[in-house]
């Protein structure tokens, strides 16, 4: 028996959905919508269509583009033909864009034709080594426009599921991002770990909104949802007042977005009169969810589920998952493992810690990256004593429940004493004036590092008054010693808060 004939492709998720649900819609985007069948065959098609131009399996790949049905056809068609997908933030441009490029070593670029002047602007040594781009769609040649109609090839090309099928570039929000090398194998171990934690089914009609190029809403849930035969509406770009609009009116079941995203949602003008009692499932996951939102979404949708999605783009990325049942008792946790993974929680010298007690959480999962693309000291670094090493601070109950901390890198040492940043952002939120809030620690003479949050306000408050409303809530010296108010947090698409750029750019108030 050959390697081929056991092994289980991305792309083969598909082809397999297509045989089975053949004219059910698979995919909705603006005014078009694709069955399963024509889906597969456009894959097929976009497979072909990048091979005729010489490219070879193994070859880098880059996306760059928003959401659009030709976004996903590129991605399935990249796997079909044995080409590493390289999926790149659309917010992107200059120094960070030439060095993912040249990073993954990139033959070709998928681009949006709104967003293809960026790629003029990058590195000129770079630029010289990309030798086709392609338009994802909106022109006569683009990938989308060769693929929708015409002959169905026969991509000849031996994948198996010990191949790469992506690089999914960490977020790079304490240094440079790095190439998680993912195999065909580690995403689909992972889809249906996915489809058992979260309950997805195939009447869920989920809408889908969060960035494509991002490991979540791409594999956790567009590509799980499409191998049980969902119907599944893509969003371009995610806005709090559209999506609330589109839960009521279109009937969505089911729905992810990044707490960030959660928290536009909460605080929009809409939020009070929209009707959400269609929606029975709500997801959140990518970074930590404020308690106060989570409360204050669980009042507007009493009998919505919320899942709680955990984890990190080198596992695929989904980690472990907090079910609705289990908010009641504990909803201040990130859940317990999924089914293809294993989790521990270790002192800094590799021993486990006692139940209760804080650590790194360690994993051992067929969902894990192969390591980082042409970085072996990271890769060894992360995989020290077999076990990948998330960067996560976090305590596990007894009953395997874990309980996110921090970041390692974000907690903050005040005069000696370790505190967290996320107790002390959960604190903040509680103001009813307050939208957002990052709490980083920044270099002190004194206390070493410097307690410091940053706030963007949703009604008036002044500084003082946050000290005074903080003081009812945290011990002294997890108060902060500065509060700045800003505009808006920096953060990249995935929805994630670049704590960096507050701890380089921070103005003194």
């Amino acid at each position: 028996m050959s390697l081929l004939t056991r092994s289980s492709t991305v792309d083969g998720i598909v082809r397999r959905s297509a045989q089975t649900f053949r004219e059910r819609v698979a995919l909705r985007f603006e005014d078009r919508e694709w069955t399963y069948a024509a889906l597969d065959a456009a894959v097929s098609r976009a497979a072909g269509h990048l091979l005729g131009l010489g490219l070879e399996k193994g070859d880098r790949v880059a996306a760059y583009g928003k959401n659009s049905d030709a976004y996903l056809i590129a991605f399935l068609a990249c796997a079909r033909a044995g080409l590493v997908h390289v999926p790149l933030n659309y917010n992107l441009t200059g120094v960070e864009l030439s060095y993912l490029l040249g990073q993954s070593g990139s033959r070709a670029v998928l681009v949006d034709p709104g967003l293809a002047p960026q790629l003029d602007r990058v590195d000129e040594e770079v630029a010289r080594s990309i030798e086709h781009r392609i338009a994802l769609r909106d022109t006569a040649d683009s990938l989308l426009t060769v693929t929708r109609e015409g002959e169905v090839p026969e991509v000849d090309v031996d994948v198996a599921d010990s191949d790469l099928a992506q690089f999914l570039y960490t977020s790079g929000t304490t240094s440079r991002p790095k190439a998680a090398m993912m195999s065909h194998k580690a995403l689909v171990h992972e889809y249906l770990s996915c489809l058992v934690a979260l309950d997805l089914q195939a009447d869920d009609h989920p809408l889908h909104v969060m960035p494509l190029y991002h490991s979540a809403q791409m594999h956790v849930f567009l590509l799980p949802w499409l191998a049980i035969g969902a119907t599944n509406t893509l969003l371009e770009v995610p806005d709090a007042g559209e999506i609330l609009r589109r839960i009521e009116q279109d009937g969505h079941r089911a729905f992810f977005a990044a707490p960030t995203l959660w928290v536009a949602m909460a605080n929009h003008a809409d939020f009070a009169t929209r009707n959400l009692d269609g929606l029975q499932k709500a997801y959140y996951g990518a970074s930590i969810m404020p308690g106060p939102i989570l409360q204050r979404l669980q009042e507007k949708a009493p009998a919505v589920g919320f899942y709680n999605c955990f984890g990190q783009s080198e596992v695929a990325p989904l980690c472990t998952v907090l079910r609705p049942e289990e908010h009641r008792e504990r909803p201040d946790s990130a859940g317990r493992p999924v089914l293809f993974v294993e989790a521990r929680v270790v002192d800094p010298e590799g021993n486990d810690v006692a139940a209760g007690e804080s650590g790194e959480i360690v994993y051992r999962s067929p969902q894990l990256c192969d390591g980082y693309f042409d970085n072996p000291a990271a890769t060894e670094e992360a995989f020290t004593g077999g076990w990948f090493h998330s960067g996560d601070l976090v305590r596990m109950d007894e009953a395997g429940y874990v309980f996110v901390v921090d970041r390692i890198k974000d907690v903050i040492n005040t005069g000696g004493v370790l505190v967290a940043s996320r107790e002390i952002e959960d604190a903040i939120y509680t103001h009813p004036a307050v939208a957002e809030v990052a709490v980083v620690g920044m270099p002190d003479e004194k206390w070493v590092e410097a307690v410091s949050a940053f706030v963007v306000r949703r009604g008036d408050v002044t500084a003082e008054e946050l000290e005074a409303h903080l003081r009812e809530r945290l011990a002294s010296f997890k108060i902060p010693k500065r509060i700045e108010f800003i505009d808006a947090l920096p953060r990249n698409a995935s929805g994630k808060i670049l704590k960096r750029e507050l701890r380089a750019d921070a103005p003194r108030r």
